[in-house]
């Protein structure tokens, strides 16, 4: 069973350097970020060994929120090899987010 990445300080830049992560930049106290929690692990599973998911807790990595631009969460930054190739603010359904990751993988 395929989990996602948490991404912290230590280990963003070597997760997101190859291929396609999705990385969600949540909070605990977020109910939209609740709301998709599911939808980003069940995500996790379907693109085992093909797409990086990845979670980044705003609350205790805001040197990352602030290093990507972070100001309202939910944020899911696409990276393609490395790069920011596109972005999505606030709760969307498992297919918009499947969407982007099949388009990036193509």
């Amino acid at each position: 069973m395929a989990k996602y990445v948490e991404l912290t300080n230590d280990n963003f830049e070597a997760t997101v350097a190859e291929g396609v992560t999705m990385v969600d930049f949540w909070a605990p106290w977020c109910g939209p970020c609740r709301m998709i929690a599911p939808v980003v692990e069940e995500l996790a599973e379907d693109f085992d060994g093909k797409a990086t998911i990845a979670k980044v807790n705003t609350d205790e990595q805001q040197d990352l929120s602030v290093k990507h631009g972070i100001r309202s969460i939910p944020a899911i930054l696409f990276f393609k090899d490395g790069e920011v190739v596109d972005q999505m603010v606030g709760a969307a359904s498992k297919d918009a987010f499947a969407e982007k990751i099949n388009a990036l993988l193509a």
